[in-house]
């Protein structure tokens, strides 16, 4: 009788246990969760201060370029791709894109800069188009498709002024691809190819750190 008794007792402990086994599991679960939800955010979050410090950089760009006058600058707005009726003005849907950067509406910004990519030939706003597209697609950690603008805009733009930048997001790509040997030879390659570009100095440290 002692015996039943004694199992009737252990029984409902047993069954606690599982409960508060489960609860643990559940818990340590949910936490990890959280865990990888805030490295996710804070991801998120430096790469979109990045890219408000790159617009910010960009407007300087801007400012330091020699003045135009008022008929280049006509003929500039006016500038229509052959063969494609288009209403807009390069400088229109750049601008347009710009501003849908700036307001983190990166849906309608690559819709923008895809656009003006796709359909007008200009040797400065094309690539600077390329080179949007590819930090936003970094910033939506879709790794394969960034990279393949920032390659575009290196192999058809290679004196623009951003490529050093491109090819250190393209060792950026490959380090978070799990490919640290083809990081370092494209770190090394911005390093010794751009030496006086800020891009270059970027790369040195993180050369550095991997040492």
């Amino acid at each position: 009788m002692k015996f039943f008794i004694t199992i009737l007792f252990l029984v409902p402990f047993h069954m606690y246990s599982q409960e508060v086994d489960s609860s643990d599991i559940l818990f340590l679960k949910i936490q990890e969760l959280e865990g990888e939800l805030a490295s996710l955010r804070s991801e998120l979050e430096s790469q979109a201060y990045l890219i408000e410090k790159l617009l910010s950089e960009e407007s300087n760009q801007d400012d330091n370029r020699i003045p135009i006058d008022n008929a280049s600058e006509s003929q500039i707005n006016t500038f229509r791709f052959e063969g494609i009726n288009d209403v807009k003005s390069i400088d229109e849907v750049y601008d347009q894109a710009i501003f849908e950067l700036n307001e983190k509406d990166f849906e309608a910004a690559k819709q923008s800069f895809n656009y003006l990519a796709n359909n007008f030939n200009d040797d400065e706003k094309i690539p600077l188009s390329l080179f949007w597209l590819g930090e936003i697609l970094l910033l939506e950690s879709n790794l394969e498709e960034s990279e393949k603008f920032f390659q575009r805009l290196a192999s058809d733009f290679p004196d623009h002024w951003r490529v050093p930048l491109a090819h250190k997001k393209i060792g950026d790509i490959l380090m978070m691809s799990g490919e640290p040997n083809a990081a370092k030879i494209k770190y090394q390659f911005v390093v010794q190819t751009f030496p006086e570009n800020a891009a270059s100095s970027l790369a040195l440290q993180l050369l550095e750190n991997m040492e």
